[in-house]
């Protein structure tokens, strides 16, 4: 019996733990694929306080190191379903079952990928998911942008002021963002876009080298020299916590910044819940402000 399960491995779920470790609770910090979340992909994160320039890989790993030394306790597995009786939280797993007294879930989001061979291989080499965190370092540049929803319009916006010009790629004759974001990028003089266009292959085997289309009538084009930056969605994975947990239509947590959630003693973090923005820095915000709600909740019982 544990304090307090912690869902996942990211930082707001390393830093939920922290704050709970450090209010003196005992913590198991459950992932199912590796420490670090997505940030651990990142080559370099430059907008982390303090911090002037680290790879998220090491920025994971110090995190990692710094709970295990307080004391967090470890375990590799996919909870399937979370239960809740007589004030304790029964988690079933994939090789195990675990209980506590709250919980907090901060299983994260994974991007929407293109689904291509080498594509894992590319990412932080030239293949990105969030021109956030990694469009300023192509300041000055041409990028290649896929997407035709609110979050891409916003992508090629943003990386239109930075670089010197956005390819902006998509399936469809037409966008599904919000008509102002829509008129917005059309107007931008930096952003070529071309219609009905289907990415079909990624060039390069260590860095991405170019980016092949096929367009509608099954002629082919290919954009060199560019980064990629892919905004075709998120995917979250919350439905089978429903039971214990409101869900919004896309499937995130319907949950505040206050991170409760219907049930008392469950709390959701991180990109997981629903969310206007999804960076390293509202993680970490998210999880300190979780594990204090669980420690005052545990502190009620």
């Amino acid at each position: 019996m544990f304090d307090i399960i912690v869902i996942g491995g990211g930082v707001a779920g390393m830093t939920a733990a922290l704050y709970a470790l450090r209010n003196n609770k005992s913590v198991l910090l459950i992932e199912g694929t590796s420490i670090g979340g997505q940030i651990a992909q990142s080559p370099r994160v430059e907008n982390y306080p303090s911090i002037k320039k680290i790879a998220g890989s090491e920025l994971t790993d110090n995190m990692f190191e710094q709970i295990s030394n307080l004391g967090a306790e470890f375990e590799f597995d996919n909870i399937e379903h979370i239960e809740k009786v007589d004030n304790v939280f029964k988690l079933t797993g994939e090789f195990a079952n675990y209980e506590s007294r709250a919980v907090i879930i901060a299983n994260g989001v994974k991007h929407r990928k293109l689904r291509l061979p080498n594509e894992d291989d590319l990412i932080g080499h030239g293949v990105y998911y969030c021109a956030l965190c990694d469009g300023p370092f192509y300041k000055g540049k041409d990028v290649t942008l896929i997407g035709d929803g609110n979050t891409a319009l916003q992508y090629a916006l943003m990386l239109s002021d930075m670089c010197s010009k956005v390819n902006l790629v998509i399936m469809f004759d037409h966008f599904f963002g919000d008509e102002s974001l829509v008129k917005a990028v059309e107007s931008r003089e930096n952003i070529e876009i071309t219609r009905e266009a289907k990415t079909v292959a990624l060039l390069g085997e260590t860095e991405l080298t170019g980016i092949r289309f096929e367009r509608k009538d099954g002629t082919t084009f290919e954009i060199l020299d560019t980064p990629l930056f892919v905004a075709i969605g998120q995917v979250p994975d919350n439905k089978k916590f429903e039971n214990l947990a409101k869900l919004d239509k896309f499937g995130y947590f319907d949950s505040d910044e206050s991170t409760t959630t219907i049930t008392p003693g469950l709390f959701v973090a991180g990109d997981t819940r629903k969310k206007d923005v999804r960076q390293v820095t509202t993680a970490i915000c998210d999880g300190a402000i979780a594990a204090t709600g669980a420690c005052n909740y545990l502190n009620t019982l």
